[in-house]
């Protein structure tokens, strides 16, 4: 879901960091309030001090998606769900985990955390802005804590709508699930609530883009194209949970892989290998010892003109537990090594022995006959 991401900080063994897309979230909010919605409500201040009541409010939406997505977190840790951390990004934040709720219990304790602790939170400030105001405390201060109990409601409200994977979408898979006792029927439900809400949104942006709320109107499509994509994608992700966990990579791999043998020179492997198999790393071997690998990447440092004269051999690179697993590995790690690594190939290797290749490619194929057999 994310490209760079930035770690920020670490609390309660929770890592929070920062996908690249939210500076220009921070940058397009902090601008909407101090040009638009804090001079609009609240007149007469200086334009300098409408930018500072932008940035505070800028980070006080920061804070207050950490808070929601927190809430998710340690529900999550108390029925033993592990959680990888917290990110935010350009659409807000997602609590990141590595399988799906052990129960529908779990599910809509989970799910129902984040939206009761914005709506605390909004109390909160609510009441910390009628304190300042009884006291007499600084209009700017007032409004930018306002705005963030507005704020809170209305991320609390939003993310009720029953639209997978929103919070209320996954309330209502909890519900679905403990009806039925069918994970992968409530997700299916549960998705298509999701996706019919973001064509919804979809629709609301072309229809405001067309009435001239160009800003309004793309955010809308944005969204909608967000939750409709995530919602199809959360759906997929149950799938394969299902198929592949439990199974071990033996069952997927290649026992009779395509090797390299050291001795081969570089316009050999370039022209025997890489063209004729179009993969971008192969295992190099050395008698029956797998010696190393070796990708495209080695090849571009070559000049070509000594392609004749070098080996696989000579640029080759120990394999790492980047690019290798064992035959008893479950699936389902051996996926998440490839997301990861961004690698579509692992190495499957017994103590130095080279035993079979897993793709990616193969592991799909399984999949969907797999869904194509079971599904019901």
């Amino acid at each position: 879901m994310f490209g760079k991401k930035i770690h920020l900080f670490s609390l309660f063994g929770f890592k929070v960091g920062l996908d690249i897309t939210w500076i220009l979230l921070a940058v397009l909010v902090t601008w909407s309030l101090a040009t638009g919605l804090f001079p609009h409500y609240f007149e007469g201040f200086k334009q300098s001090t409408y930018w500072w009541m932008g940035v505070a409010g800028a980070v006080g939406l920061f804070v207050s998606i950490v808070f929601h997505e927190f809430s998710h977190s340690l529900v999550a840790r108390r029925f033993g769900l592990p959680m990888k951390g917290i990110t935010l990004f350009i659409f807000g934040g997602v609590a990141e985990m590595d399988d799906e709720p052990p129960s529908a219990k779990a599910e809509f304790f989970m799910a129902i955390a984040g939206p009761i602790a914005s709506v605390i939170l909004a109390g909160f400030l609510y009441s910390v802005g009628m304190l300042a105001h009884a006291v007499g405390g600084p209009d700017p201060v007032v409004g930018v804590v306002r705005y963030l109990a507005i704020l809170n409601l209305i991320l609390a409200g939003f993310n009720l709508v029953p639209a997978f994977p929103l919070d209320g979408g996954r309330v209502l898979r909890s519900a679905l699930w403990k009806a039925k006792g069918n994970l992968r029927w409530a997700t299916r439900i549960a998705s298509m609530f999701g996706s019919g809400f973001g064509m919804f949104l979809i629709i609301v942006g072309v229809l405001s883009f067309i009435g001239g709320g160009f800003v309004g109107g793309a955010w809308y499509f944005l969204i909608g194209l967000f939750i409709r994509g995530a919602s199809q994608m959360s759906y997929q992700q149950v799938l394969m949970r299902k198929a592949l966990q439990g199974e071990e990579v033996g069952r997927f791999m290649k026992d009779s892989p395509v090797t390299v043998p050291s001795s081969a020179s570089l316009d050999e492997l370039v022209n025997d290998y890489f063209y004729r198999y179009h993969y971008k790393m192969f295992p190099v071997t050395d008698g029956d010892g797998l010696s190393g690998c070796v990708t495209t990447g080695q090849i571009k440092e070559v000049p070509r003109d000594q392609w004749r004269e070098r080996t696989a051999g000579d640029i080759q690179e120990p394999c790492s537990d980047e690019n290798t697993t064992s035959p008893h590995t479950d699936a389902m790690d051996a996926l998440a090594m490839m997301k990861r690594t961004s690698k579509s190939r692992l190495l499957v290797v017994e103590g130095d022995r080279l035993v079979g290749v897993l793709t990616l490619k193969d592991m799909l194929k399984f999949l969907s006959l797999k869904v194509d057999l079971e599904e019901r």
